[in-house]
């Protein structure tokens, strides 16, 4: 399955078009998605920006889960992913989920398409690209994968915005995002910046997920870590250390397909 270029012209690089821009001018019938044609998506997307936060919470599944099904990106990915970047400043999106009713107590619209585009991200990051190439060869690409990396600097334009932003899962959020971004050959000079943001996550953050991911980030911009690392980090480096060591004495023992398994934290 190949990217539909010709069906759904994408904007250059560094350029992130209206939301309502991208909604209008793409062909959703022609992309495909994990089930079907995204021609359902626009009114999902639309529901992202609705006031209600009932109602953004429902459309969540309905916009994001046809695209991204089984860590796999389709062709609808890109449009998609480009359409939450634009709205990640819509009033709608900023404003506090602030409703007294249980089943809308979780983390507000903002965090959870960010979470979203750094899934995705990482999904279509430098490991991935290499995990394909060992199995298909050099050079070869997924279209889909390849047609989002194209996008990253559009998406890191808007999300880059957020790294100093008051509320502290927000800003951190938007780190982890930005970090396979970075990736990009006209966006690794941020990395320094970057680098300085996580050193202030890791000061005042105890969530498990992002520190493991700004660690991971900082080692492999070639960053001394030991200095940051506190009781937990280390903990935790040592049960990966012990699960990937469980794992390689599996061997050929493992039916699980260990091409596609992701190192630890899983």
């Amino acid at each position: 399955m190949t990217h539909s270029s010709n069906q759904n012209e994408q904007p250059p690089p560094a350029a992130l078009p209206p939301f309502q821009t991208l909604l209008d001018s793409t062909n959703w019938g022609a992309l495909a998605t994990a089930c079907g044609t995204g021609e359902a998506l626009p009114a999902a997307l639309r529901l992202l920006t609705d006031p209600d936060p009932v109602i953004r919470k429902s459309a969540l599944q309905d916009a994001l889960g046809p695209v991204t099904h089984q860590n796999s990106i389709y062709e609808a990915t890109v449009p998609v992913a480009l359409y939450v970047a634009a709205i990640l400043n819509h009033p709608a999106i900023t404003a506090d989920d602030d409703n007294p009713d249980a089943e809308t107590q979780n983390r507000p619209t903002l965090v959870q398409l960010l979470d979203w585009l750094g899934d995705t991200a990482y999904d279509a990051n430098d490991e991935c690209v290499a995990i394909d190439e060992s199995l298909y060869g050099e050079g070869i690409h997924d279209e889909r994968m390849h047609a989002f990396r194209n996008v990253r600097p559009a998406i890191y334009s808007a999300v880059h915005r957020l790294l100093d932003h008051d509320n502290a899962d927000v800003r951190h959020t938007a780190l982890v995002t930005a970090i396979p971004l970075a990736e990009h050959p006209l966006l690794t000079h941020h990395q320094a910046d970057l680098a300085d943001h996580a050193r202030r996550l890791l000061a005042s953050s105890t969530d498990r997920h992002h520190r493991d991911r700004v660690l991971d980030a900082l080692k492999a911009w070639g960053h001394n870590t030991s200095c940051l690392e506190d009781a937990s980090d280390i903990a935790a480096r040592e049960h990966y250390a012990r699960l990937r060591a469980a794992r390689a004495s599996w061997g050929s023992n493992w039916t699980g397909g260990g091409s596609y398994s992701n190192d630890p934290p899983f």
